[in-house]
């Protein structure tokens, strides 16, 4: 999926798990703030694997994970969790590599997808959930207007602490694209 000349969206397949892994590995410590999967990321093999799950979820329209190319280098990823297709909703996760921050790209590629999912899929309700301490990851839904609707206390078990969500949300008669 093109996003604009030096931004893909891309279904990952086997032949990125290196190019996956090496972009995790080298950001661990970044990503690890917020991101609880990254412990278990110790091998291509296991990233081997979430491509590998991705498409099977992909291929059942159960979720859609994306890479984030910028002028054709993996920067990041984004996606919608598993779609609940009898209320029409999902939920939209996102993360990039440290080098590739403050260029605008994840508020570019997260527009890309917010369009894609009302526009394509017919979609009702994207939300997106962030740390509260994450405050880049907020900026983004806040860039593309999705409305905080509350504070989740103690949504998440973080690396031996309780972390709470800012959790934003958008219907298709406010996206603005």
């Amino acid at each position: 999926m093109p996003v604009d000349a030096t931004l893909d969206l891309v279904l990952l397949e086997p032949r990125h798990a290196v190019m996956l892994y090496s972009l995790v590995d080298d950001n661990r410590a970044y990503l690890r703030r917020y991101l609880p999967w990254v412990d278990g990321t110790r091998a291509v093999q296991d990233s081997m694997q979430y491509i590998t799950t991705s498409l099977e979820q992909f291929s059942r329209t159960q979720s859609l994970q994306v890479g984030i190319f910028s002028d054709n280098a993996l920067a990041g990823m984004c996606g919608f969790h598993l779609i609940d297709w009898n209320n029409r909703r999902t939920g939209i996760g996102y993360w990039l590599a440290q080098g590739h921050q403050g260029k605008g790209l994840m508020t570019r590629a997260v527009r890309a997808l917010t369009t894609h999912a009302f526009v394509s899929l017919g979609l009702h309700r994207l939300e997106i959930h962030a740390a509260t301490e994450n405050v880049k990851s907020r900026a983004v839904a806040e860039r593309l207007g999705f409305a905080q609707e509350g504070v989740a206390k103690g949504a998440e078990w973080l690396h031996e602490r309780w972390v709470d969500h800012a959790v934003y949300a958008m219907l298709p008669d406010r996206w603005r694209g």
